[in-house]
């Protein structure tokens, strides 16, 4: 296998003190240089490095060792270490922006505050690794340069990507509350107002006859004769 043993120069310093393996088997087995070996061997390298005992956690068996101690041209076979390593934690803290693009952060939070004001102060931390005190100096006009600073695209900078901008905003509009609807009680439907079935509705005679298309065309009718006598 071509992956090295856990702590190469501490089992180098095992083996050497502790089997009659070669320089080449030793630097072969810990991928390290022979002269290396040597060194660690003469006491001019890894002074102060306690063995480690390679058997002890599972990389290399003791007959592995006795064939090698047997053959010089044998090459030492790494077991699987039986050890298992916790991956360690990613740890989360404010984005890590370059020197180089730190004194533009400023604009690129002017640039945020007026372009998407939904934003919140914890996202713009995320999206340009600034501070809340820094976002409320540039808001309110009171950061050291808030005369000079011009509203930049915080894409165009480098100080994220357009992918976690789109993000960001999208998550902000879907936590926006809704528009309340202003002007108290809402109108009733046309369907309700025009309702003639409401119980507390009683057409009149004069309504009623209205209503009826008889009596309508006999009106006319009495009109259209009066109209006429009037003339001769």
């Amino acid at each position: 296998m071509s992956n090295a043993p856990l702590m190469p120069k501490a089992t180098a310093v095992w083996l050497l003190d502790n089997t009659a393996l070669t320089f080449n088997q030793v630097a072969d087995f810990t991928k390290m240089h022979p002269l290396e070996i040597q060194a660690i061997a003469d006491g001019d390298a890894a002074q102060g490095i306690k063995g480690s005992d390679p058997i002890s956690n599972g990389q290399l068996t003791r007959e592995e060792i006795e064939k090698g101690e047997r053959d010089p041209d044998h090459r030492l076979r790494l077991e699987e270490s039986k050890v298992v390593l916790p991956t360690a934690a990613k740890k989360k803290g404010p984005r890590y922006t370059p020197v180089s693009r730190r004194h533009e952060r400023p604009s690129a939070i002017l640039w945020l505050v007026r372009n998407h004001p939904e934003l919140k102060d914890a996202q713009i931390m995320r999206l340009v690794g600034t501070t809340k005190t820094t976002i409320a100096s540039v808001r309110d006009r009171t950061h050291w340069n808030a005369s000079t600073l011009t509203p930049m695209d915080p894409v165009t900078l480098g100080l994220c990507s357009q992918i976690e901008l789109d993000f960001e905003v999208q998550r902000a509009a879907k936590e926006k509350p809704t528009a309340t609807v202003y002007g108290g009680a809402t109108l009733l439907p046309a369907s309700e107002t025009t309702r003639k079935d409401q119980p507390d509705y009683e057409p009149t005679e004069r309504q009623q006859d209205e209503f009826n298309v008889d009596a309508v065309f006999a009106k006319l009718k009495t009109i259209g004769g009066k109209k006429q006598d009037d003339e001769e």
